[in-house]
């Protein structure tokens, strides 16, 4: 008996129950989500504005809240489920293909074409992971790392912002050599740092080289993945050669977040990738804080020209990695379907994005609205939505032009979801990548050695997934 068959038993015996209680006009919605807890007031009151909202709609819902640890949150919501706890709405951030195969995912294709708001708030990217797995809803931006400056710092170089590959590395360079940080010691300063892995650099420099998808054909015509192309090749190459003339952190691989953070706020590297629009902001306001007293702005700088060309990476559209999900074993599907289509209209993006009033923002008597300095600490619970404006400005310029980059950029990849069994091969080609690209990197091994990494490459899975991609792409 699947997953779904035994929960369906389950519901239906409660059912049965039920039918003998008097029926209740007020829905009970049962709401799970990462970092969303009972225990955060400011959670709770926007649960409370969400349902008021709605009575006056004519929807009487009472959101209740199922608290998860934040730390553990997608192992801890998979245990739940597969106790046979199925809350009506949940968020997923990893774990739900397993779920949807189960069947007990709903799919959320017919509701949301007749949905009021949730098909028109979409962003490009949202539609056709919505066509491949529609059992995700996450109306955002897609994360395309975009890179900033100091704008005092790039002023005092004298330099215009960086328009090729070429004029990245000088961009670098001359932030290596002088002295930016005033502590009286050039060469010390990193031109730019990061965290974990290459995949920020790669936002802007993909494309740069050359690398236009997962999958590329080589000579022969033949798909392969991108991973082990020569344009693959010459951007580890680049990379490794920043970081050879110590322009890139070489501890990018032991970097956490926060530390990457902090290397940009003390001076130490002088240039950081930036998530999303939203977080460029937080870098300007930290930066701020850890140097009181100096009006520090950030600029965004251009995504590069290069030998393959010009862009941001490609966006995989697959599916949504992270997302909303209703259950298909919830009696109260209408309801739960209502709050996410009201999150994605004005009034639910209003709450959503602007706080509280008179604490993140002030209307006055014109209706003119006002952000607090409040505003920094408040952030969407559910939407960022394609198409609510905001009152008054909510971003920056510079993040505000990172949003447009994202708009007027999107190019889709040629990424598919993999079927189960080829789970083992997709995470071993990712780890050895990662592993070679690391060391390739930190110069522990020279490029030359590119050959033996493809060869490790295609052992560990990359011949069996290229000859399934060929059966999928065209």
């Amino acid at each position: 008996m699947t997953l779904k068959k035994l929960l369906l038993a389950t519901t239906a015996m409660a059912a049965l129950g039920a039918m003998a209680m008097p029926a209740m006009a007020q829905t009970t919605l049962r709401l799970v989500s990462k970092d969303l807890l009972t225990t955060n007031p400011d959670d709770v009151k926007e649960m409370e504005a969400i349902e008021a909202a709605l009575r006056a709609q004519g929807t009487d819902v009472d959101i209740q809240i199922i608290d998860l640890p934040g730390s553990s949150y997608a192992d801890a919501l998979g245990v739940m489920l597969l106790s046979g706890d199925i809350p009506d709405i949940m968020y997923f951030q990893g774990g739900d293909q397993k779920m949807a195969e189960q069947g007990i995912l709903e799919d959320l294709g017919p509701w949301i074409e007749q949905s009021a708001h949730v098909k028109d708030a979409l962003w490009p990217h949202n539609i056709e992971r919505l066509a491949n797995y529609p059992y995700l809803l996450y109306v955002y931006p897609p994360r395309a790392p975009q890179p900033v400056i100091r704008q005092d710092w790039l002023d005092q170089l004298g330099l215009e912002p960086p328009t090729t590959v070429e004029d990245y590395e000088a961009l670098f360079q001359a932030i290596h050599d002088a002295d930016l940080d005033g502590d009286g010691t050039p060469g010390n300063t990193l031109g730019l740092t990061g965290y974990g892995n290459t995949a920020e650099l790669d936002s802007i420099f993909n494309q740069a080289f050359g690398v236009t998808g997962s999958w590329m054909k080589d000579a022969s015509g033949a798909w392969v993945s991108s991973r082990v192309t020569d344009a693959e090749k010459a951007k580890i190459e680049f990379y490794a050669r920043l970081a050879s003339k110590d322009l890139y952190d070489k501890e990018f691989v032991t970097n956490t977040w926060d530390v990457k953070e902090d290397k940009f706020y003390t001076g130490k590297a002088g240039v950081i990738f930036g998530s999303s629009p939203e977080v460029i902001d937080i870098y300007t306001g930290k930066m701020r804080q850890a140097h009181p007293g100096e009006e520090i702005e950030l600029a965004l700088l251009p995504v590069p020209s290069g030998p393959g060309g010009q862009g941001l990476a490609a966006v995989n559209v697959s599916k949504e990695e992270r997302g909303w999900a209703i259950s298909s074993l919830s009696e109260n599907k209408e309801a739960a379907f209502a709050v996410l289509d009201f999150m994605a209209s004005k009034e639910g993006q209003d709450i959503d994005r602007m706080g509280f009033e008179g604490v993140h923002h002030n209307t006055d008597a014109s209706g003119a609205v006002t952000y607090t300095d409040q505003i920094s600490t408040w952030y969407a619970r559910f939407f960022n939505a394609a198409n609510w404006t905001s009152p008054a400005p909510l971003l920056s310029p510079t993040a505000q032009q990172a949003l447009d980059n994202l708009k007027s950029d999107f190019t889709p990849d040629n990424a598919f979801v993999w079927p189960a069994d080829y789970a083992a091969d997709v995470d071993a080609t990712e780890q050895v990548y990662r592993s070679w690209v690391a060391r390739f990197v930190t110069g522990e091994v020279g490029i030359d050695q590119w050959d033996q990494f493809v060869s490790e490459y295609n052992a560990a899975g990359g011949t069996r997934m290229a000859e399934y991609a060929a059966t999928v792409l065209q």
